[in-house]
């Protein structure tokens, strides 16, 4: 009876839910079965035997011999197939030898029990399962298999996960068409695409590898077909997680979740169930370009409920509302007129946000950024990610409002720069710039004195001062005045020599007469050098009567005036061609007239003197 009872414990039949296992545990359990009840009816139906009769050895070996015969063949019965359990009792360099109860020890092959490594992970005295593979006769080996009991034990598992509403475990191995693989013990299941999580995935193979739990929604073994679902227990949790969230959702109430999906306008976070926008307004009291700087899909992040609309189960979420305004204290950390150091971070046409902290941010307007320069755009001077140091001029905490002076920083260099340069000295420095108006001579860094157009010269004509000058030339200047107010520097360039017009009127009296090239003809008359850097004009209304002389005439030609007008203040020469002829004819008619005059004299003087010749001829004739 130890015998038979010790057999039937370590046989370890299937379930019966699929067809092909039911009729083989039905006939191993059969000769165990009729083993043991033929023993027990022995034992109480035979009568009591006579003591002569119990005496004889015969009759008790006979006994014996029939007890063994029926328990050695309810062993031998043990079919093949059979899922049994055993103990390691050695191991060999081929095999791995298990006790299951039977005459013979049953044998596993090494492979079996050898790892990736090439370890052998048996060891004597371990418990296994195995199949019954085969058996070569009553006194041969016993073949067993310990990866097919566990595949018989994963079918098994897989049935009653199917009948149960159960789940099973198993690692994604592989993409394959329309979905993954997945091995839940040695057998393949098939995860379809649909079915790999709440939303449609594009790229699955960061999956392959983890371990997850499903839903079997179909098998069929003899197919070896396995149907597998995780979207299924994504949404059963979802759904558990949802009606936890609901039924203690408030506003302001704190919360921890996963970063679910990033966009341009925020964050969307799974709450457990329901998810929630962090708008990028309410990332940060400071400035964020785009919510992927902070955060990444799959990071944990605690945030606070700002408001809840439970018909819509629409959830705002808010991030910077964990932590204190800091506009609160700006009043007591940047007082007007105190130095403060940020990092510009962005320029506009209007001038520079720089960050005092994270959340406040200052502006310096485009007119605050030099006392000198003319700035007209802030690029000119920073760049984003610049550290500077500039002055608080404004404060409007209510408004989140700070004005920022960079220039302030420094003294006005336009208060010192009089008493650096007085009027009426004299500078030296290269030309910045050459306009229609003037030229500009740098003075100080970022001063620029003017040289105007007509403060370049008292006497040199020309239409553009680049006629004179070029940019880099390094020239000498006096300093006529200096207007703070409007930041303007007036230099002279012709104030350095004296005024030659000063005693024009005495050089060249009105009725003088003066000869000189022509250096320019015009529409209204004719210019001409009456000394070096002095010119006369000769309007057309006073040009000479000979009108086809007057057309042939050109520049470098030498002509004859005279002065009509001459002014020092104004500058001017006015000279008349025509008028000059006047006088000459005046002249020569005045000569004419004492020229005739003259002849007259003389010819009277001959005629007497002739007379008298002829007289004295006569009166000697006649004498």
């Amino acid at each position: 009876m130890d015998g038979m009872e010790k057999t039937e414990l370590t046989i370890n039949h299937t379930q019966p839910e699929e067809e092909e296992i039911r009729p083989q545990a039905e006939e191993a359990m059969a000769p165990a079965a009729s083993a043991a009840s033929l023993a027990e009816s022995a034992e109480e139906t035979a009568p009591a035997a006579p003591a002569a009769f119990l005496a004889e050895p015969s009759s008790e070996e006979s006994e014996m011999e029939t007890m063994s015969e029926l328990y050695e063949e309810s062993l031998r019965r043990v079919q093949e197939g059979e899922v049994v359990k055993g103990r390691i009792v050695s191991i060999t360099k081929d095999f791995v030898m298990v006790d299951i109860g039977y005459k013979s020890e049953g044998q596993i092959p090494i492979h079996e029990f050898t790892d990736a490594e090439g370890q052998i992970t048996a060891q004597v005295g371990d418990t296994v399962e195995a199949l019954l593979e085969s058996r070569e006769d009553e006194e041969g080996a016993l073949m067993l298999s310990k990866n097919k009991a566990s595949k018989i034990k994963v079918w098994e598992e897989i049935s009653y996960a199917y009948h149960h509403d159960g789940m099973v475990e198993g690692t994604v191995v592989a993409k394959v068409k329309g979905g993954l693989s997945v091995d839940l013990g040695g057998i393949i299941g098939f995860l379809p695409g649909s079915q790999v999580d709440l939303n449609p995935m594009r790229h699955t193979d960061h999956l392959i590898g983890q371990l997850y739990t499903f839903k079997v929604l179909k098998f069929n073994r003899k197919r070896r077909n396995v149907v597998l679902s995780r979207r299924h227990l994504l949404e059963q949790a979802k759904s558990e997680a949802k009606a936890t969230l609901l039924a203690t959702l408030e506003d302001d109430k704190v919360l921890e979740g996963v970063v679910k999906n990033i966009t341009d306008y925020g964050i969307f976070v799974d709450l457990g169930g329901l998810d929630g926008l962090l708008h990028i307004t309410d990332l940060s009291y400071g400035r964020v370009r785009h919510p992927a700087d902070l955060f990444k899909v799959g990071d944990t992040i605690t945030v606070k409920v700002l408001s809840f609309d439970r018909e819509k189960e629409r959830i705002s979420l808010g991030l910077k509302q964990l932590a204190a305004d800091p506009w609160s204290t700006v009043g007591e950390k940047f007082p007007l007129g105190s130095k403060v150091t940020g990092k510009v971070v962005s320029l506009t046409d209007y001038g520079a946000f720089v960050e005092l902290e994270p959340g406040v941010e200052g502006l310096i307007h485009i007119s605050e950024m030099s006392w000198t320069r003319k700035i007209r755009h802030p690029s000119q001077i920073l760049t984003v990610g610049d550290v500077v140091e500039s002055t608080v001029l404004e404060l409007e905490p209510q408004r989140k409002r700070i004005s920022l002076s960079l220039k302030q920083v420094e003294p006005n260099p336009w208060e010192v720069i009089g008493e650096k340069y007085p009027v009426g000295s004299v500078i030296e420095g290269k030309i910045k710039n050459i306009t229609d108006f003037g030229i500009f001579i740098g003075i100080d860094e970022g001063i620029d004195g003017l040289v105007h157009i007509s403060d370049i010269s008292w006497t040199k004509r020309f239409k553009h001062p680049s006629e004179l000058y070029k940019k880099g030339q390094v020239v000498q200047a006096k300093v006529l005045f200096i207007d703070k107010d409007n930041e303007r520097f007036s230099l002279s360039i012709k104030d350095l020599n004296t005024n030659p017009w000063q005693s024009i009127d005495q050089k060249f009296p009105v009725g003088a007469m003066v000869t000189g090239p022509i250096t320019n003809i015009t529409d209204f008359g004719l210019f001409v050098e009456v000394e070096e850097g002095i010119e006369g004009l000769v309007h057309i209304s006073e040009m000479g009567r000979d009108k086809q002389k007057m057309a042939g005439l050109k520049v470098g030609d030498l002509i004859k005036a005279k002065v009509i007008h001459s002014s020092p203040t104004e500058r001017r020469i006015g000279l008349s061609i025509r008028r000059l002829e006047t006088d000459e004819e005046q002249s020569h008619y005045r000569d004419y007239l004492h020229n005739r005059q003259e002849a007259t004299s003389n010819l009277g003087e001959i005629l007497r003197e002739t007379l008298e010749e002829s007289e004295l001829k006569k009166i000697k004739n006649n004498g």
